[in-house]
């Protein structure tokens, strides 16, 4: 699903009322919004003034769909959208002071860089729209390419072109929708951090809608994780990647083991678990339910301690394992660990770090506080 619609002229900044507005206070709410032509079932979540909102989740989650209300290409069924505590929907979208990111791939290839970077801000005085074109161009380094063609261009200054036409009209409010889809992961791994200094230089509230987690990572202040119609978490990279509030934000914000197992009891915000594999142990309780229920034990790679020790000698939580196997892959070592009867682990250790004999002894360990026990998806 692409935003298509057409910036055919100057943009307006937003009302004075809301640019001098506390800086605290999140510019952008959601509250109880539906739209299930969208995808949106109840769509709770806020977007704070002057940082990069990364709305992130598979296919279909919902997040092109919250765009489209940002950018006005539809209404919510229920709920409000408030923009500074005001009803977007009864702003026209051509007044809300959003710059949108368009693809320029289907322009005509004789357009120079020039005006499709003019073209949004055709009602500015001369002078004045001369000074927005040139200050968008050099923003993204396009300085000394105003006469460039279209089709002379490679996929990463069209990718700059694009953006420099959405900031040209210096909107209140940048929306992006998958920007760098397309590029080989490198190229997008190097346009994102570009773009993210670029966000933080200039102090632009932006939402950018993303599949790629790790482009989400990389790009966000603050991360809103959609499933399904709905947001699951949201706040920082960190605070998501560290505390997962689901089994599903765990596993799409990156690699964890997942041991099945039962909760045998509660004991405030920890659960005790027994692994099917057969080891007993404890872990934060995410939304695991009560004794007696299915649940998964995540633990991510890197927090898990290997040591060619007895259980006993690696001191208290320690469980016995065996080590299988070793991976080299140049900046980090993969291990692979037998847990109990049939269970795997993998662990993840620098490059260069000393670890068990293959195929000998070992035991593992890890903060209780960095395992998660969530419920058993059917």
């Amino acid at each position: 699903m692409t935003l298509a619609l057409t910036c055919g002229g100057w943009l307006p900044s937003l009302p004075c009322h809301i640019r001098e507005s506390r800086m605290d206070a999140p510019l952008l709410r959601f509250e109880a919004v539906r739209k299930p032509a969208l995808g949106l079932l109840d769509i709770h979540l806020v977007v704070p003034r002057g940082g990069c909102t990364v709305l992130l989740g598979p296919p279909g989650a919902g997040q092109e769909g919250v765009l489209r209300l940002l950018a006005g290409l539809a209404s919510p069924d229920q709920g409000r959208v408030l923009l500074d505590g005001a009803d977007l929907d009864r702003q026209p979208p051509g007044w809300r002071g959003f710059g949108i990111f368009q693809p320029i791939d289907g322009m005509p290839a004789g357009r120079t860089a020039e005006r499709l970077v003019t073209e949004p801000v055709l009602g500015l005085p001369g002078e004045q729209r001369a000074a927005h074109v040139a200050r968008a161009l050099t923003q993204l380094g396009l300085d000394g390419q105003e006469a460039t063609r279209l089709g002379d261009l490679g996929p990463v200054p069209r990718r700059r072109l694009a953006l420099a036409r959405a900031l040209a009209p210096q909107p209140a409010v940048l929306l992006l929708e998958e920007p760098l889809a397309g590029l080989d992961h490198a190229t997008r791994q190097r346009l994102a951090l570009e773009w993210r200094a670029l966000f933080r230089r200039i102090g632009l509230t932006t939402v950018l809608a993303t599949h790629e987690p790790a482009e989400a990572m990389l790009l966000a202040d603050h991360l809103v994780v959609l499933e399904a119609g709905e947001v699951v978490q949201q706040g920082t990279p960190q605070q998501v990647y560290d505390d997962p509030a689901t089994g599903f934000v765990a596993g799409l914000l990156g690699e964890n083991n997942r041991l099945p197992g039962t909760v045998l009891a509660l004991d405030g915000d920890e659960c005790q678990v027994r692994l099917d594999c057969g080891p007993e142990l404890w872990a934060r309780r995410g939304d695991a339910a009560g004794p007696g229920s299915r649940c998964i034990v995540a633990i991510r790679p890197e927090r898990v301690a290997v040591a060619a020790m007895t259980a006993e000698e690696m001191g208290e939580g320690a469980l016995e394992a065996a080590l299988r196997d070793a991976i080299f892959l140049g900046d980090h070592v993969r291990l692979l660990i037998e847990l109990g009867r049939g269970g795997t682990l993998v662990a993840r250790r620098p490059a260069g770090s000393r670890v068990p004999r293959v195929g000998g002894p070992a035991s593992v360990a890890w903060d209780p506080y960095a395992a998660f026990a969530f419920r058993a998806l059917r």
